[in-house]
């Protein structure tokens, strides 16, 4: 373990165990008495500065993730109080979101969310006593307040995300403000979003453009990590949920002020493009590049297409520091392979009750990967969508990714490599799992109870009959124990941010050639055709790149599937205003009780997501909204 991390969970410790359950209403800021000692000089300073870091590393538990939890690329079993974690995120696509008590509240800190406003206060805190050390020098100086405020933005910009025009943090209160004072209002979407760009651009300058002591620094900022987010920032600000929304035209404060801009403003993409293009050309000028080599643990007998899906599964679970591709991720691991990983083996099955697999990827999700011509399923002209569900035996030729003599979906054949890097389903190839051979790899056996994947209780069961491939490590062993290696989730990738930077240019430019580059470049990989060569050979639609919504569609697709279980869909659903789309249908899975092939692959319904347009923005607490006269809730709560 590195020094910094001792040091950081040491701080974690201490502001859980000190942190009062006061509120961003409070008078008197915590641990005034404090304050003195906290930067009496370097080392105790730079404590504090960890501490500001805290919060963003309890943010990264995936299950408390919006972007994760609430995307429906994975659902979960049942709504019963889970002894492994709180599955409130989960349960939101159920309709059990409410004003008295939120869920993933990460403006009080409550079920599962972090309180932001007091990550925001500690970041106030340490700028406004960052001269005090004396033995602080000026360069470290420098770079320590950029770090700070580049937490700030992110903290501000998280709330943004989920609340839309929120109350900022410039200043703490002082010590002796009236109860009028600390009842602040909430700013408009764009001056909040103009306040986090603000902060980003005042942090960037003055930021490492690398961590050159990785040994005890890394996972702290970078110039290039926040000129990524920037990109984000800006990108989301562009987006139809917060640019000129019209469901939100008249939603004002208590005095009559438009929180929400009333027509959408193009110049806002330009300027997303702008900062996308810059990300990427810092990102590259550091050495960052798309991950293509092979996992570097030495294997048996691996085919070439083996090694290309393994390739595209180890971009998200090799260790950060050998990932070129990796932009940011946090030092808080996945933690959750017991859920992704299907029981494979004998001795499995007696831990099913310790490590369920549970984590469920709907047919809506499998749905989304490409053919192998690079296409949707449902637009390809060669692909037999209509019987995609008809029982096929696998063979020889398609023996890298479904077990030869075994009876699997038609639909499962195929298919792009993302699909089977990403997905674990009933008759598909687990490389891994302790073999590392692919003669004797193993395979999924998810038809019935009787099977090894198979239901096995109500806390044991898949209730889709897939797994999220994507998210298990293939060294992790779940055998007689349960042997994890362990990743850290990447919150930023170069392949997302090049899909960012085609989404931008596409909005301001339309399709213009440096799109489909762009596009193109992340295609590759994943061993497919261009966009326009792929839609022009195979696609029922053959213009569909060649108009602004066409390529539209067709880039928010990729960003899907790339992106799939790394909790970007989530937010990228809601920005676009498309997760109510998603979530009209009933979500989807397998017949997983069934033995017989034929009655396995028949679609049944196991959720029907409730989510309107209220659910876009999450609501207030009504408690906070009576405490503070000066806030009104979102719309439509």
């Amino acid at each position: 373990m590195k020094s910094s991390y001792y040091k950081l969970i040491c701080v974690i410790v201490l502001c859980s165990m000190s942190l009062s359950c006061k509120k961003y209403l409070d008078v008197t800021p915590d641990n005034v008495g404090t304050l003195e000692y906290a930067f009496r000089n370097r080392n105790e300073a730079e404590n504090y500065l960890f501490s500001c870091y805290a919060t963003m590393t309890q943010m990264n538990n995936v299950v408390n993730d919006p972007g994760f939890a609430t995307s429906s690329e994975i659902v979960y079993p049942n709504t019963l109080n889970d002894h492994y974690f709180n599955e409130v995120g989960f349960n939101m696509i159920r309709g059990l979101q409410t004003t008295a008590n939120p869920s993933i509240n990460y403006w009080d800190g409550t079920n599962g969310g972090s309180n932001l406003f007091q990550a925001i206060r500690r970041c106030n805190i340490m700028l406004e006593n960052i001269d005090k050390p004396i033995d602080l020098s000026a360069s470290e100086k420098k770079r320590w307040i950029a770090e700070v405020k580049f937490l700030k933005a992110y903290y501000h910009y998280y709330m943004i995300r989920m609340y839309g025009p929120i109350i900022l943090i410039k200043t703490n209160n002082p010590v002796n403000a009236s109860t009028a004072d600390v009842k602040r209002s909430r700013s408009s979407v764009d001056e909040s979003f103009a306040y986090v760009v603000s902060l980003l651009d005042e942090a960037i300058p003055d930021l490492p453009p690398v961590i050159e002591s990785q040994a005890t620094e890394f996972g702290r900022i970078t110039k290039f990590i926040a000129m990524s987010v920037k990109a984000e920032v800006l990108t989301t600000a562009a987006s139809p949920l917060f640019n000129g929304n019209p469901d939100y035209a008249n939603f004002k404060d208590n005095t009559g002020k438009l929180l929400f801009s009333s027509s959408a403003d193009a110049n806002k993409w330009k300027l997303a493009a702008d900062a996308c293009k810059a990300a990427i050309t810092e990102c590259e000028a550091q050495g960052l590049h798309l991950y293509t080599t092979p996992p570097t643990v030495s294997v048996g007998n691996v085919s070439d297409k083996l090694k290309k899906v393994l390739t595209l599964q180890a971009m998200i679970t090799d260790k950060w520091e050998q990932n070129p591709e990796l932009i940011w991720a946090l030092n808080y691991g996945f933690g959750y392979q017991g859920f992704t990983i299907p029981r494979m083996t004998d001795k499995s099955e007696s831990l099913a009750s310790t490590y369920p697999s549970t984590f469920a990827v709907p047919i809506a999700t499998a749905e989304l990967y490409y053919t192998s011509n690079g296409v949707p399923i449902n637009e390809d002209k060669t692909f037999d969508y209509t019987n995609r569900y008809t029982p096929q035996t696998g063979d020889d030729a398609n023996g890298s990714y479904i077990k030869s003599g075994y009876q699997t979906a038609k639909g499962h054949f195929n298919r792009e490599l993302r699909f089977y890097a990403s997905i674990g389903f009933d008759g598909g190839i687990w490389f891994g799992n302790g073999k590392l051979d692919e003669s004797s790899a193993y395979y999924v056996q998810a038809r019935g109870p009787y099977a090894l994947a198979g239901p096995k209780s109500l806390s044991a069961t898949n209730i889709t009959g897939m797994w999220p491939k994507k998210l298990a490590n293939y060294l992790s062993v779940y055998d007689e124990v349960f042997t994890a290696v362990d990743f850290h989730m990447p919150r930023m990738r170069l392949a997302g941010l090049y899909l960012l930077y085609a989404e931008a240019l596409n909005e301001s430019q339309g399709p213009v050639a440096e799109v489909f580059t762009y596009i193109d470049k992340v295609r590759a990989r994943a061993g497919l055709g261009g966009v326009q060569a792929s839609w022009g050979s195979y696609s029922k639609t053959p213009d569909k790149p060649n108009t602004k919504d066409g390529l539209r569609e067709i880039i928010h697709r990729e960003r899907r599937i790339e992106l799939c279980f790394e909790g970007q869909a989530g937010w990228d659903l809601r920005r676009w205003k498309e997760l109510q789309d998603v979530l009209s249908r009933p979500i989807q899975g397998w017949n997983v009780n069934e033995g017989d092939a034929a009655n396995y692959y028949r679609p049944q319904t196991v959720i029907i997501p409730v989510f309107g347009i209220k659910d876009y923005l999450w609501p207030i607490q009504t408690s906070d909204i009576v405490v503070d006269n000066n806030l009104n809730q979102n719309p439509y709560w």
